[in-house]
This record gives structure tokens, C-alpha cells and sequence, in this order.
């Protein structure tokens, strides 16, 4: 049978931090954004918009490519800063040929994968002159790398690009 007990030693354990769907606020830091970027943003963006225009400059797609999605400001609040960086990948991914997206997308780890994903959703926000195909393209290329776990990564996540 059941014994009746007077202890609480059980109630003291706060049960909700293990709740996978609670809501934490970021600590103040993690909203200054990465190394690289938090200079690049300070400069409005001259930085990383500079060296992504050198590499395309001198055809070394695959530098520019992973030197914009290296500094992407997911961890920060800072619109402006979001959209700066939202249109320097945009750009690099349109100037990519159709033949060179698969290999850019095979250099990538599954986070790399990921904020690639978060990329081609957000430029199927705000389309320009024929981006939607392109995103397309590195979009199947991206699927097939990632998978479907990546586009509901993406579709869940909180920190947004």
C-alpha cells in the first residue's frame, strides 16, 4: 500500500527548466553580435560589404560566399544590421552560376546548411529580378545536402536572419 509522507524534499525542484518550449531572454551580450560583424556593423556594414565585393572582384565566389554567411548577425536585435547582411548574401548568391552552387553548398557544415536555408526563405520575402529562381535552384541543392530536417530547423527557429 501507498505510505502517507510528510516530505516536500520533492517540490523544491523547479520543473519548468527543463521545458524545452520556455522562453529565456538573451543576455545583453549575445545581442552585440559576432566578433567580425559587431566591427562591420559599427562601420555600417563597410567591413563585411567591403571584403565580399573584393572576393567577388576577384572571382573567389567560394570566399565570398562563406565570408558572408561567417558573419551573418543572427544574435542581434539590430534590423538594420539584419538587412545589410541579408542583402550582401542575396548578392553573393546571385552571382553564383548554376554549375558552382552545388559545390558551395557540399563546403558547408549542417549550421552552415541551416543559415543558408534562413537566407534563401528570407530573400523569398522580398523578391527582386529573377532572385526567386536562383533561390530556387540553391534551395534544391541545399534540400538535398540538409534535408527536411533543415527547412523545419529553419521554419522553428527563433533567432531569425
Amino acid at each position: 500500500m501507498a505510505r502517507n509522507s510528510l516530505s516536500s524534499r520533492f517540490r523544491r525542484l523547479d520543473i519548468d527548466q527543463f521545458d524545452e518550449n520556455r522562453f529565456v531572454e538573451e543576455a545583453d551580450g549575445a545581442e552585440a553580435g559576432s566578433g567580425a560583424l559587431g566591427a562591420a556593423e559599427d562601420e555600417g556594414g563597410g567591413g563585411l560589404r567591403a571584403e565580399v565585393e573584393a572576393a567577388l572582384r576577384q572571382g573567389d565566389m567560394l570566399r565570398a560566399f562563406h565570408a558572408a554567411l561567417q558573419n551573418s548577425p543572427v544574435n542581434t536585435k539590430n534590423q538594420a544590421a539584419k538587412e545589410r547582411a541579408q542583402e550582401v548574401v542575396l548578392k553573393v548568391l546571385t552571382s553564383f552560376k548554376g554549375s558552382e552552387i552545388e559545390q558551395a553548398v557540399n563546403s558547408l557544415d549542417s549550421n552552415g546548411i541551416d543559415l543558408l536555408m534562413k537566407y534563401i526563405y528570407k530573400g523569398f520575402e522580398k523578391p527582386t529580378d529573377n532572385s526567386s529562381a536562383i533561390l530556387l535552384q540553391w534551395h534544391e541543392k541545399a534540400f538535398a545536402v540538409g534535408g527536411l530536417g533543415s527547412i523545419v530547423r529553419v521554419l522553428t527557429a527563433r533567432k531569425t536572419v
